[in-house]
């Protein structure tokens, strides 16, 4: 008796609910993210990609020392017969892998699938322990920047595609970036945790940074100030004329360097009509260890101009496969990852909010019945509809009521309605019903399937 009450006891401890940080998504909310998907993916075709998949999760060994002071985000997995695996972090170290063990030297390639990371979820701001990334990356030794503004371009197009307001494409160079820190003198050895420090900087006022890279990451203040007036600066070709003719930066061989090769950028990015939409901004540093080159981060801008979140990054990295290569033999790569998590909940909090109507199923055809006993002829008919490919349903009552059936098309917005009586079948024709104008015509049943063909398919 005891233990009954035990076990009784343990099931109403028990709360049904999603693990934090994860989320189900009901029809509604998949049709929206299955129409973003499409949108994006067709972008990634458009640009001559191909896709591949990896595992959900990879040898601890692969993605450990890649992500800077992320790494502790990592999910790490219970010992599997004496592999110690993590969840994948990201979809970029396992592609680089992929390159390493395969070999591959030249692909462009996109990737749509999950991710993993044991963050402090903040399920209103579009930040998760499980989500979606949207990738593209181009793998392959290339003339400088060619494939970069590709990639820019593809984020301009993806955004301005999607239809979701002002927004910019914020610019750096790693390799500035360094030699900017090198200016101002901050020790070698601190490059990366003061990398990660700026990279706050769109969401953090300075003061906040600042007193971070000194009172925790131990920087003198004076080089703290000095990095400060270099992050406050944003531009396009006039910003990099103007850190030209500083005198610490002209002095520093690899400052030049990244700034001959931003103007090589903002070149390809005039010719490709984008110039207005990227903003080459000191402050932008993304903290992740692995990149080598151009870093960009595409964000969402209000009416004043200022960014409202970011939804899109990405940047170079021409080491990271080299790291898994036996030899150390290097694929350059250029990438990107779109946010799709902050994108969906946009998205989403627009259509909800226009109440427009958001259609579930693609059906292009409701067949219903005018009369009982005729379940065999609304079966062979939505048979033949299968069998010509159109999408098709039908109630699964055995003498639905008509009106039903209708009322039922126009709630989920199904555009036609074949409808069979028996006058129909004695005149040899089905009744197809347009549901949004309610107008009916009479179509000969041996023609039925071709006018179905010309008339539905394309409103479903």
């Amino acid at each position: 008796m005891a233990e009954q009450e035990d076990k009784a006891g343990d099931q109403q401890k028990f709360v049904l609910k999603c693990p934090k940080g994860t989320r189900d998504f009901d029809p509604k909310q998949m049709a929206i993210r299955e129409g973003v998907f499409k949108t994006i993916t067709d972008c990634f075709k458009r640009h001559g990609a191909e896709t591949i998949d990896t595992p959900v999760f990879e040898l601890k060994e692969t993605l450990m020392g890649k992500y800077g002071e992320d790494s502790k985000l990592i999910y790490d997995l219970a010992d599997q017969g004496g592999e110690l695996l993590s969840l994948r972090y990201d979809l970029t170290v396992p592609f680089a892998r992929y390159l390493a063990m395969k070999k591959i030297t030249n692909i462009k390639r996109y990737h749509i699938a999950k991710v993993y990371r044991r963050d402090n979820p903040a399920m209103t701001k579009g930040r998760y322990r499980e989500f979606y990334q949207c990738d593209f990356d181009t793998a392959g030794a290339y003339d400088v920047m060619i494939t970069d503004a590709e990639v820019v371009k593809i984020v301009a197009e993806i955004l301005s595609d999607l239809e979701l307001g002002d927004f910019v494409i914020k610019v750096n160079h790693r390799k500035f970036l360094d030699g900017m820190m090198a200016c101002c003198g901050v020790p070698t050895e601190k490059f990366r945790t003061i990398c990660s420090a700026i990279d706050k900087l769109d969401k953090t006022p300075w003061e906040d940074v600042r007193a971070e890279m000194v009172d925790t990451k131990g920087l003198d203040g004076a080089v703290a100030d000095k990095i400060g007036t270099f992050v406050k600066l944003t531009g396009r070709g006039e910003l990099i004329d103007k850190l030209l003719k500083d005198d610490s930066i002209s002095k520093n061989e690899e400052a030049v360097q990244a700034l001959e090769e931003m103007r090589v950028f903002f070149k390809y990015c005039e010719t490709m009509d984008i110039t207005n939409r990227v903003s080459f901004d000191l402050s932008l540093a993304r903290g992740l260890d692995y990149y080598t080159g151009l870093i960009y981060e595409g964000t969402l801008t209000d009416t004043d101009g200022k960014g409202v979140g970011s939804v899109a990054g990405g940047g170079r990295y021409d080491d990271l496969v080299g790291m898994f290569d036996p030899s150390g033999k290097k694929v350059p790569c250029v990438g990107v990852s779109i946010g799709i998590e902050r994108i969906f909940s946009i998205i989403e909090a627009r259509k909800f909010a226009s109440e427009e109507k958001i259609r579930t199923t693609e059906t292009a055809v409701l067949v219903a019945s005018a009369q009982k006993d005729l379940l065999d002829e609304r079966m062979r008919l939505c048979s033949e509809l299968w069998g010509a490919k159109i999408n098709a349903e039908m109630s699964y009552k055995k003498d639905p009521k008509l009106l039903t059936q209708i009322q039922y098309a126009e709630e989920t917005g199904i555009p036609c309605v074949a409808i069979i009586g028996e006058d129909e079948m004695k005149k040899g024709i089905i009744k197809l019903r347009n549901t949004k104008t309610r107008d009916e015509v009479e179509i000969k049943r041996t023609d039925f399937i071709d006018e179905v063909k010309k008339r539905c398919q394309s409103q479903a």
